[in-house]
């Protein structure tokens, strides 16, 4: 290794050059990588409402219904105005209303009132369109300028628009946010103005890297395009101060600045090296999810983390070695105060910690695995946005429903008279556009216009489009989609295919659920492999990976103890997050007790280690935290708010275990711990 860093800090010139070229090239291909806000487009290929769509889009021009418009005190005239007003808006493929389920002409008093109900209600109509992925944003917009402030749109496709809108002016924010915290952070942990400079320089670097690197996948999801940078930032922080502190010792010891540098990494590289590999297979882990968001935010995360070594053993020795003048001419005292009374304060309370430690392990392991959960989209805006109050008027009035789309085999209209009949009994079906229930069995397809048979009947397929009085998501959904499944299947065994946001939803639920153990065990065993491996102990291992684990427990477990839901998601990517950010504190705070026991008594270590890691664990611990905690305050994307919240609490649970907790358990368990030989008297 020795060679190798000899060679950088001799091409230290052209190192910076390149990483400048390369800066510049990936600043550029950061612009062209595309979000995707559609959390269902992730799921499994095989999975059946994906297929189920691949089929439809094949078989139809139209999508499946993904937007519901109230326009309230109309008539049935002016309704039909506007159904045409919103079918004229480019991108939308497809506007349904009552007229498409029943003769229009004749009295409402002749409607079945369900039927009429689920267009038309109180002089308020309530239409159902279909907007293309592509168009969402600017059709969302027109349908708004259409209907004014005082109607209400709602839907997948207005979520998805307005998460975009919203997401990307929030990112801003945060990282500007993000970015100014961890400056002031730094200025109070260093000793020289410049150095924050210096740090923040090589961590924006990887950023872009990481970034620009992006361009390989085509498109990210929003919750690698929200999270990745700001979080890649706050887990890479502490591998450029390690170094910078690193290579300040070593100019004690050599007269050459170079030479103090090649020592520095050669000394730094295990510590950096094993803290970064642990973070790398955390992130990894997200990669065997069957729902693919996870191995797009794994593989980002990952690959944002391995950028950042790279860059601290490559371009951050050049950088330093460029600037250790101005380093050195703008020094300036500590601006915090020493914390060896912090290290006398844990050391006296270190066991009673241990105690309550010990205590809070069951419960908190049983309430983060008794929680209620969202598992789909149709929750993502709160309540106080745009949509979530058009949500809750156009609920008022119509209450909660959703749109499927049945396709059944062409042909024998005789069984799909049967089918939409038997379906109209489960009580939550409210009505069926199909072409045997609009034409009927005996009547000839050409005695309806060719728009509405082109909907209805493709070349192998006929759409039967049910309404259903259920929410996007729950108990109920769910037990309707697998009636609606079980039902089709009587008739068309192995023929159906069954789509829309509760069906996905539906799939949603089995994909995620089913990656929970396998992800966290993956991830648990894989960091505790790595750690028996760099630190030869056994002890150590499962005292540090049980440490953060009951961190991430307890964070977990606060939903279920303040009977909040919260999103599967955000609650299955948290496990491997926390674990691999933050075990990084655990092992630095083992490594200090260790060098610090070949010289001191077990409570003197305890006292001494607490002191020196305090400023080095909190620098990190604040950035993750105060990362987290932005993320959860200024997202307006309630997904992505809670796996917000859940980093900050996390970030903050693990510094409060591994500060007041771990060095109990080393005082404890000292003899397994060191296995080197102690000095005499120790």
């Amino acid at each position: 290794m020795q060679k190798f860093y000899t060679g950088i800090v001799n091409k230290r010139k052209l190192i910076i050059v390149l990483f400048m070229v390369a800066f510049i090239i990936s600043l550029f291909c950061s612009k062209l990588v595309s979000v995707n806000y559609d959390i269902t487009d992730y799921l499994p290929e095989n999975t059946k409402s994906t297929v189920s769509i691949d089929v439809m889009q094949a078989e139809f021009d139209g999508g499946i219904p993904n937007a519901r418009v109230m326009i309230k005190n109309v008539t049935i005239p002016e309704a039909l105005k506007y159904k045409e007003k919103l079918k004229n808006i480019e991108g939308v493929t497809e506007v349904s209303w009552l007229d498409d389920t029943v003769d229009i002409t004749v009295p409402l008093s002749t409607f079945d009132n369900d039927t009429l109900e689920t267009y038309y209600k109180d002089n308020t109509a309530l239409f159902t369109l279909t907007i293309e992925e592509e168009k969402q944003i600017d059709a969302v917009a027109q349908i708004r300028d259409i209907i004014g402030e005082n109607n209400a749109v709602t839907g997948s496709a207005v979520s998805t628009a307005d998460a975009t809108t919203n997401t990307v002016s929030e990112i801003l924010k945060i990282t500007v946010i993000a970015v100014a915290f961890v400056l002031f952070v730094l200025i109070l942990t260093t000793n020289s103005w410049i150095e924050p400079v210096v740090i923040l320089a090589g961590l924006g670097v990887a950023i872009i890297l990481n970034n620009g690197s992006n361009l390989i996948f085509g498109e990210i999801s929003f919750v690698t395009n929200a999270a990745g940078s700001v979080l890649q930032l706050a887990v890479s922080l502490d591998y450029s101060v390690f170094l910078l502190h690193r290579f300040e010792e070593c100019r004690k010891d050599y007269s050459d600045p170079k030479e103090a540098m090649v020592d520095a990494l050669c000394k730094s590289t295990s510590s950096i090296l094993s803290s970064g590999l642990t973070t790398v297979i955390g992130f990894i882990a997200l990669v065997l999810m069957q729902f693919r968001i996870g191995a797009d935010l794994g593989i980002a995360l990952a690959k944002g983390v391995a950028i950042s070594l790279i860059t601290v053993f490559v371009f951050m020795p050049a950088l330093i070695l460029c600037t250790y003048k101005w380093l050195d001419k703008t020094k300036h005292k500590a601006l915090l105060p020493s914390f060896n009374g912090l290290g006398k304060v844990v050391q006296k309370i270190a066991i009673p910690m241990v105690c309550i430690f010990a205590i809070l392990i069951v419960p908190s392991y049983l309430g983060s695995n008794a929680n209620s959960y969202h598992y789909g989209a149709s929750e993502i805006l709160g309540e106080n946005t745009r949509y979530g109050k058009d949500t809750a008027a156009i609920e008022d009035v119509f209450g909660k429903s959703d749109t499927y789309v049945l396709l059944v085999p062409k042909g024998d209209t005789a069984v799909q008279t049967e089918l939409s009949d038997e379906l109209k009994t489960l009580p939550q079906i409210t009505s069926i556009i199909s072409y045997v229930d609009m034409a009927g069995a005996e009547i000839p397809s050409a005695y309806l216009d060719a728009d509405t048979l082109s909907l209805l009947e493709g070349e192998n397929y006929s759409r039967m489009v049910l309404t259903v009085d259920v929410p996007a998501e729950g108990a109920d959904t769910f037990a309707l989609v697998e009636n609606v499944r079980s039902t089709a299947d009587k008739y068309y065994p192995d023929n159906n295919y069954l789509a829309g946001d509760g069906i996905s939803t539906y799939d949603l639920k089995e994909t995620i659920t089913a990656d929970m153990v396998l992800v966290n065990l993956v991830a648990i065993c894989a960091i505790f492999m790595t750690l028996l491996l760099t630190l030869k102990s056994l002890t150590i291992p499962l005292m540090l990976v049980l440490s953060i684990e009951t961190a991430i427990w307890l964070n977990l477990s606060v939903p279920y103890f303040s009977d909040s839901p919260i999103y599967y998601l955000a609650y299955l990517i948290i496990s491997s997050v926390q674990l691999g950010a933050t075990v990084d504190y655990a092992i630095l705070m083992t490594d200090r007790y260790k060098e610090n026991r070949q010289t001191l008594s077990k409570k003197e270590a305890v006292i001494q280690t607490v002191s020196n890691v305090f400023v080095s664990i909190m620098t990190s611990g604040s950035a993750l935290t105060v990362v987290g905690f932005l993320l959860g305050i200024i997202s307006s994307n309630q997904l992505l708010a809670q796996l917000g919240i859940f980093i900050g609490r996390g970030a903050l649970l693990s510094l409060a275990i591994v500060l007041f907790v771990l060095p109990g358990l080393l005082y404890l368990l000292d003899r397994f711990v060191m296995n080197e030989k102690r000095t005499k008297g120790k």
